[in-house]
């Protein structure tokens, strides 16, 4: 059994979220260990949506400028009602910046700006214990090692996804997920010779099937859609052509290029999550999401539903804030070894900094989300009246600064 201390910060998870942490944290001079059960990278999900919150976070990091050459920019939006008698249309406008990135893309630009030694494929965490003396995490890996702190501190930051392994592990969590009883597919469709959709966010919705679809390039779109789950999507999950059966069944009524484009999807780009996990907007109020030197961010934190585009840049958003709270205070001491009070004090600012961000983040998503999954139309009546008076600012949430990361000099 090996017992290794490399790293200043452990970071479980080698998503997005847990890979913006770790560049984030490379650009403040503070060493991380991004732990990926996986064997590889993995970019679940297709395409993300980055508005221009998102925008800010990623030029941030330093990696903007490098991925708009990926993605065209979207102009504006169209949502169409096949519900009434006679479609109905009508556009809205985007703010600022707005794109659609391949995940791959995002995942890569991030990896190739992180020191080579900043990643481990294929390492599971088994068990993480505070050592009841220094109140420093241990964590135990599936490949024998134990990740143990000596003489200098261990931070643990938790971006292990929805079903946090480490927020579980340690208690961070105190109710309990909940599901939407909505699905959603998601892909992408090449069209080798152009594609004749114009530069825009184009939401198609009849009854409870809606159909997302934004250009990523001349060539490549990406599409997600909605409907209410069945008792077949767990057992389709795994077999693509399946779920493009089921997708173009639920599409009656659909315009036919819409359908084509389903139809015509590249398979291995496909997607279904049939089991939309939520944490409840209430619960982001009551729970702290950090214990000692552990803490969480992204998914793991603040698990939403995709109706309104913010998850995945809301996690960059917690990677710059969570690296900034961390520098200042550890930047700032004038211990020559930092305790572990330096870094709850760090924790407990990037917490209240986030807390109020992620909860209204949350209840729209949630409201989204359960105007999506009911058949009445006066409880769908109602959840849209409370958005009118919350949300009346369709861009309130793209206009959110986190705030500037002070890139310092890099070893």
């Amino acid at each position: 059994m090996k017992r290794t201390v490399e790293n200043e910060v452990v970071i479980v998870g080698g998503g997005i979220c847990g890979l913006a942490t770790a560049l984030a944290l490379h650009r403040k001079r503070i060493r991380s260990l991004v732990l990926e059960k996986s064997e590889k990278l993995r970019a679940t999900g297709a395409a993300i949506i980055v508005q221009a919150n998102g925008w800010h976070a990623l030029d941030q990091l330093g990696i903007g400028s490098t991925l708009r050459q990926t993605a065209i920019a979207i102009q504006r939006g169209m949502f169409t009602s096949l519900s009434e008698k006679e479609p109905k249309e009508l556009a809205f406008g985007i703010n600022q910046e707005f794109r659609c990135l391949k995940r791959t893309d995002l995942i890569k630009a991030i990896a190739n700006c992180l020191p080579m030694e900043t990643i481990r494929t294929g390492c599971e965490v088994l068990s993480i214990e505070l050592d009841p003396v220094t109140r420093y995490p241990h964590l135990m890996l599936s490949n024998g090692t134990i990740l143990q702190a000596k003489l200098i501190y261990q931070v643990v930051i938790g971006c292990d996804g929805v079903n946090s392994t480490i927020a579980n592990m340690v208690g961070l969590h105190q109710t309990k997920l909940l599901r939407f009883s909505t699905c959603v597919a998601r892909g992408f469709t090449k069209y080798p010779n152009g594609h004749q959709f114009a530069s825009e966010f184009a939401l198609i919705s009849r009854g409870q099937i809606q159909l997302g679809r934004i250009p990523v390039t001349h060539n490549l779109v990406y599409w997600f859609l909605t409907r209410p789950t069945t008792s077949q999507d767990s057992i389709i999950s795994k077999d693509l052509p399946l779920i493009r059966q089921s997708l173009v069944e639920s599409m009656e009524g659909f315009p036919i290029l819409t359908i084509d484009m389903i139809r015509s999807c590249k398979l291995n780009s496909l997607h279904l999550t049939y089991d939309l996990k939520y944490r409840p907007p209430w619960d982001l109020l009551l729970n702290n999401f950090k214990k000692g030197t552990i803490v969480v961010a992204g998914d793991a934190m603040h698990a939403t539903g995709p109706f309104i585009a913010q998850g995945g840049s809301a996690s960059i958003e917690d990677a710059i804030v969570l690296a900034r709270c961390l520098a200042q205070k550890m930047h700032n001491s004038t211990k020559v070894i930092i305790d572990h009070n330096v870094i709850e004090e760090a924790f407990d600012k990037y917490v209240k900094e986030r807390k109020m961000r992620i909860f209204w983040l949350s209840l729209h998503t949630f409201l989204v989300g359960k105007k999506l999954d009911t058949k009445s139309l006066m409880v769908r009546a109602v959840f849209l009246a409370i958005m009118f008076v919350l949300f009346r600012d369709p861009d309130c949430h793209s206009r959110y600064n986190c705030g500037t990361l002070h890139h310092e000099e890099e070893d």
